[in-house]
Formats: structure tokens, C-alpha cells, sequence
């Protein structure tokens, strides 16, 4: 009888290649999966710090390590409401969980906060700039009509041109004591343009980032526009 040759796994061969393939991908999704849950949390305890720093940015108050910057926020933000809905315990509970696309549902957040003694109101704004989206923060004073201070944020704008709405502190000064009215009229006035010739409502654009700016002055007509009734309302929030 003669002897069978014992066959072995044949490498060469495509089942054996695609076979393979297919345990490798199985095998690096399943780690990548388990990676990505085991992070999750952290991931989400630094976009939600993020958050804050950009909320205190707005009310002027920089510079700080995150631990710091964590017990600021507590500090001086006194509630996170969304306007419509009933008041929220805490501070990061309620109006703090929404994005842009709660407020394309008409959602809208209000950040109560009191900074030296005196109360202040932070309000998200959401825009488009030349390369992508744009977002920040605009700090009222207690008369809801005067700026405290602003900070923005940008996805995609070039440096040292667009974006520097996010990196030029100095431009971000330049809104603290705009007006978001004219006198006697209702419309948002506070815009970026050119050139400036209404020193109370008006700041100027950056240089050499003509479209940027453009959205920064679409998006705070637009996102301040409907606060209107906010800012007409006494005392805090309108509920």
C-alpha cells in the first residue's frame, strides 16, 4: 500500500489568504471596539472640560490648569438653563448638554453665571466659516444688551487668517462693551465688518479673512436673533 502524503495547510492558496484576512479584520475591530469603550469616558470628561474652559474664556477668566479651570466653572456658573423648559439643578445638567444640533431643533441654552459679585448670561452661538463650521460664546452683563466678552471657535479656518477668531485673545477683547442694539431698535446690531463706523455695535474684521468674519456676523444676527425674547425679559431666565 503506499504511503498518503499528508497534506498540509496549503498558504497559497486564496481560501487560506482570504480566511486569514478576514480573522485579522475581526481581530484589530474587536480590539479597536474595546479601546475605544475603555476610553469613552475620558474622551467625554475632555470635550465636556473643553466646553468649560470656552465658557470661562468668554467671561474672561483664562489661563488656567484643568483642575482649576474645573472648580471656576462650579464656581461661577450658577445653572445651565434651556429657555422654554423648567430651571435645572447644578450646572452642567441641562442647557451644558446641548449642541448645535439641539439648536437647529430650536433648543436654547442660557449660562447664568456671577462673575466679582455681579450676574453675567452666556450664550452658545453656532456658524459656518470658509473652511467649516464656527461655534463660541458671547457673555452679557446683567442688562442683557451689553458684552462681556466673547470667545469662537473654529473646525478648519486657516492660520493666522480665520483662524485667528480663535486665536487672537486680542480681537476677542475688542467685542467687550459692544452693544448687541442700536438704540431704539430690536434688531441685532453687534456684527464684524470692514469697516467700522458704529463704534458701539461694530468690530473689526480680521485681516486678510474677509468670509470668516462674514460668519461671525451671520452667526451672531442669527443666534442672538432668537434670543430676542430672553433679552427683553427681566430678572433670569425666561421660563
Amino acid at each position: 500500500m503506499e504511503n498518503e502524503k499528508k497534506k498540509g495547510l496549503n498558504t497559497n492558496s486564496n481560501v487560506y489568504t482570504i480566511v486569514y484576512s478576514a480573522i485579522l479584520v475581526i481581530i484589530v475591530a474587536f480590539l479597536l471596539a474595546f479601546v475605544s469603550k475603555a476610553l469613552e469616558e475620558k474622551q467625554g470628561q475632555n470635550v465636556a472640560l473643553d466646553k468649560k474652559k470656552q465658557i470661562l474664556y468668554a467671561l474672561n477668566i483664562r489661563d488656567l490648569d484643568d483642575a482649576l479651570a474645573e472648580q471656576k466653572y462650579k464656581e461661577v456658573v450658577k445653572s445651565d438653563d434651556v429657555i422654554g423648559e423648567p430651571k435645572a439643578e447644578g450646572n452642567e445638567n441641562h442647557g451644558f448638554k446641548l449642541n448645535n444640533s439641539d439648536f437647529k431643533q430650536g433648543k436654547l441654552a442660557v449660562y447664568t453665571c456671577e462673575v466679582e459679585g455681579e450676574t453675567k448670561y452666556v450664550i452658545p452661538v453656532y456658524g459656518m466659516g470658509l473652511w467649516g463650521g464656527i461655534s463660541g460664546y458671547v457673555a452679557l452683563n446683567a442688562d442683557k444688551s451689553t458684552v462681556f466678552g466673547a470667545y469662537f471657535n473654529h473646525e478648519g479656518e486657516t492660520a493666522g487668517l480665520g483662524a485667528e477668531i480663535k486665536d487672537d485673545v486680542n480681537w476677542q477683547k475688542k467685542f467687550i462693551g459692544k452693544k448687541l442694539f442700536k438704540e431704539g431698535n430690536d434688531e441685532i446690531a453687534l456684527s464684524v465688518v470692514k469697516n467700522v463706523d458704529d463704534e458701539a455695535t461694530q468690530v473689526d474684521a480680521v485681516t486678510g479673512a474677509t468670509l470668516t468674519s462674514d460668519g461671525v456676523s451671520l452667526m451672531l444676527k442669527d443666534c442672538l436673533g432668537k434670543y430676542k425674547e430672553f433679552f427683553k425679559s427681566e430678572g433670569g431666565v425666561a421660563l
